[in-house]
């Protein structure tokens, strides 16, 4: 039972103390004390487990999916104790179990409270998670599941919102790209890349206000450097020397503005300086 549990992780506790006070009190006193504190120590503990051995416990049938359980409880356990032992019998999670007993069982009460007998029978209702999605889950759902999951596994160039922007091909105003190397982000505006919609894009990297400036012809965002979550980027399939890229400008995935066409040389450098490596180390 819990009672017994809790008295025995108090007991070294108790030790620990008196052991403590031995140094500071002199040693008859302590003896004394120490053998008073041993004895109540003792004979609560016992009662405890005597109590346990004689728990009043209840047989139980448990009826789940068509499937009988036996389950022998103790009387005084709740019904969410209740609930954790037909987890461990069913592999059902309480939080998915409806368990009813003359109507849906308390978790809070004790099963002797709401006079649970033995040879009692006692209904759970509930599906485990995977009997749940195969059920009630609507085809689109399940799709749009499937979907996401290979859009995981496909390189994001692959991906229809990105492959309508990839498809008009290289801009012909973009800077030229050199393979293999890193360089430097220029002083100059990065020009010539498309963005999602695909309108052209500029990136200017003003290090002095610590931010990023992305312009289109309708205008320009300032962008606080601190305030970009994350700098994504990927080479463009058969042209690997240009990446594209995504600014997370918010908290989630949702909020990534996407560039395209950006010179290879110039990723590292661009990630370093939008997340601020170069900066502060």
């Amino acid at each position: 039972g819990e009672g017994a549990i809790m008295d025995t992780e108090a007991k070294p506790k108790e030790a620990e103390a008196l052991g403590e006070n031995a140094e500071k009190v002199d040693a008859e006193a302590t003896s004394h004390t120490d053998a008073g504190n041993a004895t109540t120590q003792d004979s609560s503990i016992s009662n405890g487990d005597d109590a346990d051995g004689k728990q009043e416990t209840v047989d139980l049938k448990i009826i789940w999916n068509k499937n009988k359980y036996d389950l022998k409880i103790p009387v005084d356990s709740t019904g969410a104790k209740l609930k954790e032992r037909i987890h461990a019998l069913t592999g059902l999670p309480p939080a998915m179990q409806k368990v009813m007993y003359k109507g849906l069982l308390p978790e809070d009460k004790m099963l002797r409270d709401i006079k649970v007998t033995n040879g009692a029978k006692i209904m759970v209702v509930g599906s485990t998670i995977n009997d749940v999605l195969a059920v009630n889950t609507p085809k689109e759902v399940i799709q749009q599941e499937v979907k996401a999951e290979e859009n995981k596994k496909e390189p994001l160039c692959k991906q229809k919102q990105h492959r309508k922007v990839l498809d008009k091909g290289k801009p012909e105003d973009i800077m030229p790209a050199i393979k293999g190397t890193k360089e430097r982000l220029p002083t100059a505006p990065l020009s010539g890349m498309y963005n999602k919609s695909g309108g052209k894009v500029r990136l200017t990297f003003k290090l002095e206000q610590d931010q990023l400036w992305i312009g289109t012809k309708e205008r320009t965002e300032k962008v606080p450097m601190g305030s970009i979550k994350n700098v994504v980027s990927e080479p463009i399939e058969g042209h690997e020397d240009y990446h594209m890229m995504a600014f997370q400008l918010g908290p989630t995935e949702a909020s990534q503005y996407w560039v395209y066409w950006v010179p290879a040389q110039f990723v590292d450098a661009i990630k370093d300086t939008v997340l601020g490596k170069w900066q502060y180390f």
